[in-house]
């Protein structure tokens, strides 16, 4: 009954995505760079050590990678910056690697945690395993979506079932569980990219940099200009391609700090500022890093 009902339940909830996004596709630079992580600072979760960690890990990144998005390997892209192995990391530290990575910019994370439990019922011990998974947008620290799946019912463990026999069972119905985790969230943001791009008018689908999906958020900060070049200025970044949002973090005489958010990738509005400083005549150190612009008049 178990690997009935699962598919079953799936298959409604990808098809209710279906119905509200009728381009579930995307190719070419419309992907966000996924980065999938495990979460274990909570005692009762699998560790990040262990073979059923990595048998969700690798499952899941398996099904993002299925759907299109562009999946990268967290020890593959931080090995040069970070300590490696560590385990029982909080969420802060799990965010702060996804941000932190210089290799590849990660757009978003897929944080997950896994919560096998056994009861001792004298005549049987039941296991029931629980894997939690939600959808970050690294950028702007927005969540997107989260799921969670679980054994549709206990299963009972062999009367001689030692430590070995218990891990392999618990890896087993967890990658079973992971693979249905991964196909709900992959849809769920396959949706959410493919729903924002079909609002974007001028959309140029050869362009690599511009991501019609995903809105990513940046800091933009305008140092030493007069007030009647921040006029123009927030005429001019509204109206770029992309532009979704903006607020004013902080104000000064000669200083400016705005909340930005666009579907732009990073390449091109760095390119778009640029030409803005031409345009307006204006000479100005522009200078990136993370998600902060900053643009210096001189």
């Amino acid at each position: 009954m178990k690997r009935i009902l699962m598919p079953l339940i799936v298959a409604a909830l990808l098809g209710g995505c279906a119905a509200q996004g009728s381009n579930m596709r995307f190719g070419g630079g419309d992907q966000p760079n996924i980065l999938v992580m495990g979460e274990d600072a909570d005692r009762d979760t699998v560790a990040r050590d262990g073979r059923i960690f990595k048998r969700v890990l690798d499952t899941l990144a398996e099904e993002m990678n299925n759907e299109g998005f562009r999946v990268y390997d967290e020890v593959a892209v931080t090995l040069d910056d970070f300590t490696q192995g560590r385990t029982r990391r909080s969420d802060a530290e799990i965010i702060d690697v996804a941000r932190s990575v210089k290799s590849v910019p990660i757009d978003v994370a897929v944080i997950f945690s896994i919560y096998p439990t056994i009861q001792e019922r004298g005549h049987a011990r039941k296991l029931r395993v629980r894997i939690s998974g939600r959808l970050l947008n690294v950028r702007s620290g927005r969540r997107l979506n989260n799921f969670e799946v679980e054994s549709p019912s206990a299963s009972n463990l062999p009367s001689d079932c030692d430590r070995g026999c218990e891990l392999e069972r618990v890896g087993s119905e967890a990658r079973y569980l992971a693979r249905d985790l991964g196909a709900v969230l992959a849809r769920k943001l396959d949706w959410l990219v493919s729903a924002r791009g079909d609002r974007i008018e001028d959309r140029r689908p050869d362009d690599d940099d511009f991501r019609s999906g995903l809105t990513t958020a940046y800091v933009l900060t305008f140092s030493g200009f007069a007030r009647r070049d921040l006029n123009n200025i927030e005429d001019i970044i509204t109206d770029f391609r992309g532009y979704e949002h903006l607020r004013t973090i902080s104000s000064s005489l000669r200083t400016q700090e705005y909340w930005y958010e666009t579907s732009s990738g990073s390449a091109r509005l760095n390119r778009n500022l640029r030409l803005m400083l031409e345009d307006l005549g204006i000479r100005a150190r522009l200078v990136y890093a993370g998600n902060e612009f900053t643009l210096e008049k001189y």
